[in-house]
């Protein structure tokens, strides 16, 4: 995030604001298989804030050569995977490579 310290009124002190970095990629369609959206309703967890962290290139948990071929991915059209642990379990979050869709799964229905 990047903070806005421009102030529109002279003489008035800067606001100080945060903003959110823009999307890399489309995430298309977003689907979660039954699991894993039993999972997130059950916790009272909502998808969005790992949607976007996925969407802004934070992968969450992934190796550092995973990263390397996400960052690769953005450039050049690749599958897309971020991995983060919610509520106790590991989610992964793949977007296609046509980002036609994002689907959230546990990696043992891969």
């Amino acid at each position: 995030m990047s903070i806005d310290n421009r102030s529109s009124e002279p003489g008035v002190a800067p606001c100080r604001t945060l903003q959110k970095p823009p999307p890399l990629f489309r995430l298309g369609r977003i689907v979660a298989t039954r699991r894993v959206l039993a999972h997130l309703e059950h916790h009272g967890i909502a998808a969005d804030p790992f949607l976007r962290r996925h969407a802004t290139g934070d992968w969450g948990d992934v190796p550092a050569e995973d990263a390397k071929s996400n960052q690769l991915a953005v450039q050049h059209g690749s599958r897309i995977l971020s991995s983060f642990e919610i509520a106790g379990q590991r989610v992964w979050l793949i977007t296609e490579a046509d980002r036609s869709a994002t689907t959230l799964l546990f990696p043992s229905e891969y």
